[in-house]
């Protein structure tokens, strides 16, 4: 599922852990969109924990952020560098969060796309 042109690493900090138990989790690969990122420096990054909407019957569709209009029924498992467009990313599908892991703004994000339509059925958030 290459969306780019040409394959890049680059290593910049360790990633970040969002799972409580990383041992219970489901994820399948998502396309996110660089709608999706905030400046961080001179990036801009879809952070890890962004609640999404994902079309599990064709990954190829972009992710879109879940904001309480859309359903959550995914989030960014790590942090997605989208400074040259859409990228390639991890969308866990079950799992348990723990929302001290995450940022604050992705945390609030959290809460209000949770409060707006009850939480995904499988992604369970918590404070551990």
């Amino acid at each position: 599922m290459l969306n780019r042109s040409g394959i890049t690493k680059t290593s910049m900090a360790a990633t970040k852990q969002i799972l409580a138990n990383v041992d219970l989790q489901s994820s399948v690969g998502c396309i996110v969109p660089q709608t999706l990122g905030v400046a961080v420096g001179s990036k801009k990054i879809a952070k890890a924990g962004t609640p999404i909407k994902i079309d599990l019957m064709n990954l190829q569709t972009a992710a879109v952020k879940a904001d309480g209009a859309t359903a959550l029924n995914a989030v960014l498992l790590h942090d997605v560098d989208v400074t040259d467009g859409n990228a390639n990313g991890t969308a866990l599908i079950f799992g348990f969060v723990n929302v001290n892991r995450v940022d604050s703004d992705v945390a609030t994000a959290i809460t209000t796309a949770v409060a707006a339509d009850g939480a995904s059925q499988m992604i369970t958030f918590m404070k551990a």
